[in-house]
């Protein structure tokens, strides 16, 4: 699947599907993002929200203290986002860009902190690299990295593969944690890696957490 295709699912799956049925819409912050707040592990900083999709967590990190960047490929979902940013009367800047494109020349500034919650999963691994490096480029020297996708042994969607394609039209990629291993060690040191499950929207998804720095 083109990033272009994937870009025209997403457009139309936020034009048409009522988000409660959007499975990666939660109507609540991640426990896993609420703890690292709370607990100081991160602290308030320049930030972006990589596949921000609806702006839920980047409008909570936004009023966590936090000076929030959302970015996503998809035109709708960056329009909704800044919508719901208004009624909040929080500041975040939301942009529409590639991932895997030339993110760091549309974006002028660089971060403290860049998070992904379950986007790395939509990307297939011939363009990992291409995505952990533009990553790389948008954090200043030392700053974070948190990364969350499904691992290989979730259940998700009925079979064992690692391409799995769901109801919705997506196609998903599960991972294991040696190829994350070696996917971000170029660039980043990895502080914290493990398997994890946590609450997904339909039910409990076993997922790969990583938490980074850059080299």
């Amino acid at each position: 699947m083109s990033q272009r295709d994937l870009n025209k699912i997403m457009d139309r799956i936020y034009k048409k599907m009522p988000e409660e049925k959007i499975p990666w819409v939660l109507d609540k912050v991640p426990d896993l993002l609420k703890d690292l707040i709370e607990t100081d592990k991160i602290k308030p900083c320049k930030a972006i929200d990589l596949g921000c999709g609806l702006g839920i967590y980047a409008i909570y990190l936004a009023k966590s203290g936090f000076d929030v960047t959302g970015v996503d490929i998809s035109p709708e979902s960056i329009k909704i986002a800044r919508e719901k940013a208004r009624r909040d009367g929080v500041n975040c800047n939301f942009i529409v860009a590639d991932v895997l494109g030339d993110i760091d020349k549309k974006i002028d500034t660089t971060f403290d902190l860049a998070y992904d919650w379950e986007l790395l999963h939509h990307i297939f691994p011939e363009d990992r690299d291409r995505y952990v490096k533009n990553v790389y480029k948008l954090l200043n020297p030392g700053g974070k990295y948190i990364s969350v996708c499904f691992n290989e042994d979730d259940q998700a969607f009925g079979s064992p593969k690692k391409y799995r394609k769901t109801k919705i039209g997506t196609i998903l990629y599960f991972s294991s944690e040696d190829e994350l291993k070696r996917l971000f060690w170029r660039y980043f040191r990895i502080l914290e890696i493990k398997k994890i499950k946590i609450n997904g929207k339909f039910g409990d998804r076993i997922v790969n957490y990583a938490f980074m720095e850059r080299r």
